[in-house]
């Protein structure tokens, strides 16, 4: 488990990190979301012990990470694919981390495999290594001490569809099996498929948290009428009812349950071609409504 509490980072003047608490629980997948320079990065380096807060603190499996005796035993950590030696190779790499972490040669090669570097991939100078084969080979280095926790920091990136699916496999089957995996991502989809919870930063301060199944189900209903020309009906009596509605992708969002937007719609003589909870409209559109006034672009306005 990953305990972070009341969490701050301050720069001079600027606040990195404010405030922030959360949990990534034993046996399930947490995704870590927020725009770019909402204090992800700063977030998870102070849980690996390469940066000190300013205040609060970050407990991995109950501990602070820097009393860990030998951390690559029990806390898996990718933060950056790119920071790896480029003269050396796959195979050079991972053998060092198994000798500091006095594990057998034997590890290597069973690591190599677990993530798909064949033994002429494994022969070959990091420099040459595709982005995808950097984060492979990234994966293989936390994974290699058979840890219980993992902190990954867009292990997707680079990856192919095929290689996100491998990865996707990998991170549940970690979790099933009663590890922790705390996934930093941009690619929303991917976190929406294999998360169980999901934290969301922007400025450095939380702005949501929860399951995703309770996130989600909190972005109301959403409705298409089975004659766009309609819609614009729809939306006028959903406001007589007092429901709040966002147009989205050839429809609208509504803030209230589907029986309402149903009934509304049927009193109004609206055809409906589509009524679903709107958690079927993917974590894209939560992630954006939540840190609209957060994201970079929106900060910078």
């Amino acid at each position: 488990m990953i305990s972070v509490e009341n969490l701050t980072k301050q720069y001079g003047q600027f606040t990195a990190v404010d405030n922030v608490s959360f949990t990534a629980a034993t046996g399930r997948v947490t995704g870590f979301l927020g725009p770019n320079g909402a204090g992800k990065s700063t977030t998870m380096r102070i849980m690996v012990g390469l940066t000190r807060p300013s205040t609060g603190q970050v407990t991995v499996t109950g501990r602070d990470y820097r009393e860990l005796v030998n951390p690559g035993l029990e806390v898996g950590v990718l933060l950056d694919a790119s920071a790896q030696h480029a003269g050396r190779t796959g195979r050079e790499i991972l053998a060092i981390a198994a000798q500091t972490m006095g594990l057998p040669k034997s590890r290597v090669t069973e690591t190599l495999a677990r993530v798909g570097l064949t033994a002429d991939e494994a022969e070959r100078r990091v420099r040459n290594y595709s982005l995808g084969m950097r984060q492979r080979l990234g994966i293989a280095t936390a994974l290699i001490g058979d840890p219980r926790v993992l902190i990954l920091d867009e292990p997707a990136n680079g990856l192919d569809p095929a290689g996100i699916r491998w990865m996707r496999d990998l991170l549940r089957g970690f979790a099933d099996q009663g590890g922790t995996v705390l996934l930093s991502s941009h690619l929303l989809h991917e976190i929406e498929v294999i998360a169980d919870d999901i934290v969301v930063i922007g400025q450095g301060r939380i702005v949501a948290q929860g399951s995703k199944a309770e996130l989600l189900a909190a972005a109301g209903t959403l409705v298409r009428t089975a004659d766009p020309a309609q819609q614009d009906h729809l939306d006028r009596a959903l406001h007589e009812a007092s429901v709040v509605t966002t147009p989205i992708d050839g429809g609208l969002r509504a803030d209230a349950d589907p029986e309402l937007v149903g009934e509304t719609a049927h009193r109004a003589g609206v055809v409906l071609r589509e009524l679903r909870a709107a958690d079927g409209a993917g974590l894209e559109e939560m992630f954006l409504e939540l840190t609209a006034e957060t994201a970079r672009e929106g900060a910078a306005a």
